[in-house]
């Protein structure tokens, strides 16, 4: 398994091909929120989520800072930042006061759930199931919660923001079809005939 530590660039392909379905991540406990988070509750927003450990270097000077960046500059649109610990080696010394202490102290807002443990083997339930080859690691889901980019490794800012920028704007175009077809705009739906469509 690649180290933590010094985790490959990421590549940069479009969220804009294959959509893939990955289950719902699996937490034991989470922190900065009243209630559980279910992927399901958040269909109709971009998710952006963010696998971590506490111990990895590439973690914490980019995988965490950049989910900040995203969390501070998306607030108040259909964006929403997950955190999801996922300790697969030093289990012992980053367990959840360790990691309570170290969201006080790294001041990170966003809801952050612990990767649930698995019965058998290092690797927890989701870093397992979503096929997740260390951390930091990025998995970004579009308003449907399907899984648009999936990336292991240090993500350019730019590129990631451009993938959300993308998926914002695809639920934005779906809207404006859906309003347009309950003849919200006003406009009239075009009608079709053997030619094709001819608007009227």
């Amino acid at each position: 398994m690649p180290s933590p530590a010094t985790p490959g660039r990421a590549d940069t392909a479009s969220p804009a091909g294959q959509a893939t379905s990955l289950p719902g991540w699996r937490a034991s406990h989470w922190f900065n929120t009243p209630t559980p988070v279910e992927l399901g509750d958040l269909r109709g927003r971009v998710v952006l989520v963010h696998a971590f450990q506490m111990l990895c270097p590439a973690c914490v000077s980019h995988g965490l800072p950049q989910a900040l960046r995203v969390h501070e500059a998306f607030q108040g649109e259909a964006v929403t930042v997950i955190g999801l610990h996922t300790v697969f080696e030093h289990h012992e010394v980053m367990g959840s006061q360790a990691l309570q202490a170290f969201i006080q102290e790294y001041r990170l807002p966003f809801p952050i759930g612990i990767d649930q443990a698995a019965e058998a083997g290092p690797l927890p339930v989701t870093m397992a199931q979503w096929g997740l080859l260390g951390t930091p690691s990025v998995v970004l889901f579009d308003r449907q919660g399907r899984a648009r980019l999936h990336r292991f490794g240090v993500v350019d800012d730019l590129v990631l923001g451009a993938a959300i920028g993308q998926l914002l704007a695809e639920g934005l175009a779906d809207a404006t079809l859906e309003s347009r077809d309950q003849g919200g705009t006003g406009t009239t739906r075009p009608e079709g005939d053997r030619e094709g469509c001819v608007l009227r």
